[in-house]
């Protein structure tokens, strides 16, 4: 969603316009508009002239940050539970990978997957919709 919006470079969007973009369910994306708004990445207007758009410019949107905070829980495993847990070193293992994971996504942007503007138009056909001036 987050490319979806950054790629409208500042419009308003709507969410029945983001599922027909990437061909999912709208009520997936509610859920996912509320998240994102909470967290502060996007701002949602209701009315006729509203629905959501960037919350800051993407070049401010840390990807690591983002993950870490729609995400929550990256428990790959249930060591918990399991007897061997106590001796076992693939929770270590699994956590060092996470973080692994997690430090490389730290080090892009919004902006960083939004380069190619021509292309992730074409493939969402952005081209197609009409103009929305920007509020």
């Amino acid at each position: 969603m987050l490319i979806y919006l950054g790629a409208r470079s500042g419009q308003m969007c709507s969410i029945a316009e983001i599922a027909t973009g990437y061909g999912i369910s709208q009520n997936h994306l509610m859920k996912v508009v509320s998240e994102l708004a909470r967290e502060g990445y996007i701002n949602s207007s209701r009315g006729k002239s509203g629905g959501i758009r960037l919350a800051r410019p993407a070049e401010q949107i840390n990807v690591g940050e983002v993950i870490r905070r729609m995400e929550g829980d990256f428990s790959l495993v249930d060591c918990e539970n399991c007897i061997i847990a106590p001796a076992c070193g693939l929770n270590c293992a699994l956590q060092e990978a996470v973080e692994a994971f997690l430090q490389v996504l730290d080090r892009y942007t919004l902006a960083d997957f939004l380069v190619n503007q021509h292309h992730l138009s074409a493939l969402l056909k952005l081209d197609m919709l009409p103009p929305v001036t920007k509020a």
